[in-house]
């Protein structure tokens, strides 16, 4: 057995890549669907949890101050809608961080995997060869933190998939991955 050691710089670049597997799985168990075997997700950026906060506390503002101003002028009854509002909002904050969580995608030989959800859970599979083209989108807030959100397109309507929240570098360098992985699928029918 030899020794190994971790310089500091094998430690940071490790901490980059954040997967987002973290069970091991018994081989005599069944394979999840949502967690296929040999492949490796990868975590979207957890500036997208700030991105989210803040869309819902701006979406909040536009919905309870109404509301406030009408119970302090007229009707009292206006109260129970903001607290529904705020706790609805309340919810919607904690909820928002185990979301971003449970995103991730995973780059195949054939096909870009895209599992997002806690409850409800989704696993797309979009074959390169399917794809008809990728883009690359952010909002003002977005732009902020330097997030992205790549948007993959086919011929189904159906079968289109979006990866929010990935580093703007990330975004382009998977667009222009996804592109050229697509060109070459469709070159080779």
């Amino acid at each position: 057995m030899t020794d190994q050691h971790f310089s500091p710089s094998d430690a940071e670049s490790a901490s980059v890549v954040q997967p987002v597997n973290r069970r091991v799985r018994d081989p005599q168990q069944p394979e999840d669907p949502f967690n296929p075997r040999g492949v490796e997700f990868r975590g979207v950026s957890p500036a997208l949890v700030k991105v989210r906060v803040i869309g819902i506390l701006i979406s909040a503002a536009i919905l309870v101050i109404p509301f406030v101003v009408v119970a302090l002028m007229w009707w009292v009854w206006a109260w129970i809608f903001v607290g529904v509002f705020v706790a609805l909002h309340i919810w919607l904050l904690w909820l928002v961080p185990r979301q971003v969580r449970a995103i991730g995608y995973a780059e195949t030989d054939s096909d870009l995997l895209i599992r997002k959800g806690i409850m409800f859970r989704s696993l797309t599979v979009v074959p390169y060869g399917r794809m008809q083209y990728v883009d690359v989108s952010e909002g003002p807030i977005a732009r902020a933190y330097g997030i992205a959100e790549v948007n993959l397109h086919t011929a189904s309507a159906s079968t289109d998939a979006t990866i929010p929240g990935l580093p703007a570098e990330e975004a382009a360098r998977l667009r222009n991955q996804l592109a050229e992985r697509g060109e070459a699928e469709m070159a080779g029918l």
